[in-house]
């Protein structure tokens, strides 16, 4: 309703501007009066206007005012101070059109989107740095399948990487192991229960620390890792056996990590297939016949070849020499730097690349297949790659390389594909000192006053994924039981996973993207303040009048059908209730506005700011004991609004709400 208002709102203001003033805008600006009573949109246009029409802004909004109305589904306009225009939504026609979920659709709806995700080396245990990237993919994917958009879900995976070679260097010159020795360690480590995932974890810090701890073999030591890295790279030896080994068994686990905060992927392209298939051949003819890439013969790039670097400034004495700070795709070596796949990759991604992986099935969820890439793959397999716009999640570090992956395409005549390509940056995720002496860690007394304390995978120092969200939950377990010692074991355990779960991903998307997070459990678990139990917890207690009213959401909203809600929405009594059913309306344009921004915080925002509306309604309003029979249909609809529209937009965010709490 609230998104139908304002788009007609906006065309009649076109319309007034256009048929008054001749003036045509690009944009105008809708914002919201600081307190309700003064109405619920305030334009400020003819501030915009005054300079052009060279008249006071009074008395533009004057005669504006004088031209909108009247206008459906609002009450009226007025001017305000030096010149805002207040615009009043007509109450109970908007309430009526909440109530029947009338609401507009979102443009974009029909497009194939595919975001990318999660992309953690396979090298060893998620942490809780990954967590963000893979809450923030997920939730935006739910966003846009919430529009109707066709969303392939990509978790690409660098399982030949530098990590991953890290890791095949441990076990085969610190652990001496062979093969069959890393096999036989599997077998150990499955039939006594313990992870591979975190054996590599703590393997990787020991030999990151290998590399520096003696000074005489440092260049040796890191000879053997650049050896190491080639012979995965190119296959075929024991080396790449290993890496491949232990990199699919990490992944595997990856998923089953992922998979308890209900994430799930359709496809896992491997950088092994990017490099087995050629992919890059294709992509390298079409850069050279399109003069993206030119082979440098001078100054320190000389025998590469280079591509000017996205938003480099053009100089005037720019011929006099080589571009020093051009970006090189194939080094003077031959081999191709990770942009250049990367750039291989983006054209597959957008089905201009001429080849294909190969694809076999992976991973089974409830309801569908993951498939992963192949050499050769199994005939019958759903179509990947093509997509109309894409979505890489990846922290902001890769901004550099995000940018001239794009640049590249822009090169190769793609513009309409650049301007569809969004790198969903984000910022890091560390711990507070707090957080990390309840983990175990060893805290610095100088570092306990900072705000937060940087993780690190080499040295080992973090909170595994897991380890993260089992604690959660054995919180979340010790609060429930206490609560409700009346319920089953198996049902305390569902509430408590519920519960756990919606704390962390709450957590990790009320922040804007750009900000780190420093993470906490005693505020990711809070049931006050803005946290995914509060809002939760708004919902349970929906559920709780209904259940003690004994009737449904469902029966109170038909029974509310008919209902002239016009009374109970005036006066400082009926603002309060107003709220809810105002901020209730607005979910759609959240959605919108998230999509638009690629930021999903707004719309946590607005899940707890309607969590916040409903509470003050809740203890302002005796609804069950309500003595008049149309006022109590009201009441009780204003509730089944709430619990709607929270529940839409908790699930929007991937996060489910319990029964009871």
């Amino acid at each position: 309703m609230y998104l139908r208002e304002q788009k007609k709102l906006l065309e009649r203001l076109r319309a007034v501007l256009r048929d008054k003033f001749q003036v045509e805008l690009d944009t105008i600006a809708i914002e919201q009066p600081p307190e309700i009573k003064f109405g619920e949109y305030a334009l400020p246009i003819a501030f915009e206007l005054a300079r052009k029409l060279k008249n006071a802004p009074r008395k533009i909004a004057d005669e504006i005012v004088t031209e909108l109305s009247p206008l459906e589904g609002f009450a009226g306009f007025e001017v305000a101070g030096a010149g805002y225009i207040n615009a009043r939504l007509d109450r109970g026609v908007a309430v009526c059109d909440v109530a029947a979920g009338a609401d507009v659709e979102i443009a974009g709806g029909g497009l194939h989107s595919l975001v990318e995700h999660t992309s953690i080396n396979p090298n060893k245990a998620a942490h809780v740095g990954h967590l963000r990237n893979a809450i923030l993919g997920d939730t935006f994917v739910r966003l846009l399948r919430a529009i109707g958009q066709k969303v392939d879900v990509q978790n690409y995976i660098d399982n030949t990487g530098v990590q991953v070679a890290d890791v095949v260097v441990g076990l085969m010159h610190l652990e001496g192991m062979s093969l069959g020795d890393v096999q036989a360690l599997m077998a150990k480590l499955a039939a006594s229960g313990e992870r591979i995932d975190y054996y590599c974890w703590d393997l990787y810090a020991r030999v990151s620390q290998w590399y520096e701890e003696n000074e005489a073999q440092k260049q040796a030591r890191k000879q053997v890792r650049l050896d190491t890295l080639h012979a995965i790279e190119h296959g075929g030896n024991e080396e790449s056996q290993v890496g491949e080994l232990i990199s699919t068994a990490v992944l595997r686990r990856h998923l089953e990590t992922m998979l308890r905060l209900d994430i799930e992927y359709d496809l896992l392209p491997r950088e092994s297939e990017i490099l087995h298939l050629h992919f890059w051949n294709l992509a390298f003819e079409q850069l050279k016949a399109k003069g993206v890439l030119y082979f440098e013969t001078e100054g320190k790039n000389k025998g590469c070849w280079v591509m000017t670097r996205a938003g480099a400034a053009q100089t005037e004495d720019a011929a006099d020499g080589p571009d020093e700070d051009a970006k090189v795709i194939v080094r003077s070596n031959g081999t191709v730097t990770y942009v250049g796949k990367d750039i291989a990759y983006h054209l597959w991604k957008f089905g201009l690349l001429g080849r294909d992986f190969g694809y076999q099935k992976f991973f089974e969820y409830p309801n569908h297949t993951c498939w992963i890439s192949a050499d050769q793959g199994e005939p019958d397999h759903p179509h990947f790659g093509g997509a109309q716009a894409i979505y890489n999640v990846i922290d902001s570090r890769q901004s550099d390389p995000q940018a001239n992956v794009i640049e590249a395409l822009r090169g190769l005549g793609y513009t309409d594909q650049a301007a569809h390509y969004t790198h969903f940056s984000y910022e890091m995720v560390a711990l507070t000192p707090r957080c990390a002496e309840e983990l175990g860690y060893e805290v610095a007394e100088e570092d306990r006053g900072r705000p937060y304390i940087e993780v690190s995978g080499r040295k080992g120092f973090g909170v595994k994924a897991d380890d993260l969200i089992d604690k959660l939950i054995a919180a979340s377990r010790s609060e429930v039981d206490k609560r409700h010692p009346e319920l089953s074991a198996e049902e305390r355990v569902q509430i408590a996973n519920e519960i756990a779960i919606g704390a962390l991903r709450y957590f990790m998307l009320k922040y804007t993207r750009n900000s780190v997070i420093a993470f906490d459990f005693k505020d990711a678990l809070s049931f006050e303040g803005e946290t995914g139990p509060y809002i939760q917890y708004a919902v349970v207690r929906t559920r709780s009048i209904f259940r003690k009213g004994d009737i449904t959401a469902e029966q109170a909203m038909a029974e509310f059908a008919g209902v002239d809600a016009s009374p109970y929405l005036t006066g400082e009594d009926g603002d309060s209730i107003w709220q809810v059913w105002l901020r209730a309306a607005k979910t759609t344009l959240l959605l919108d506005q998230c999509i638009a921004t690629a930021e999903p915080a707004y719309l946590a925002k607005h899940a707890f700011q309607l969590a916040q509306e409903f509470s003050n309604f809740y203890r302002k309003h005796h609804i069950l004991t309500e003595a008049y029979p149309e006022r109590k249909k009201f009441l009780l609809a204003t509730a089944a609004i709430a619990q709607r529209e929270l529940i839409r937009s908790l699930a929007w965010l991937g996060i489910s709400a319990p029964e009871v709490m």
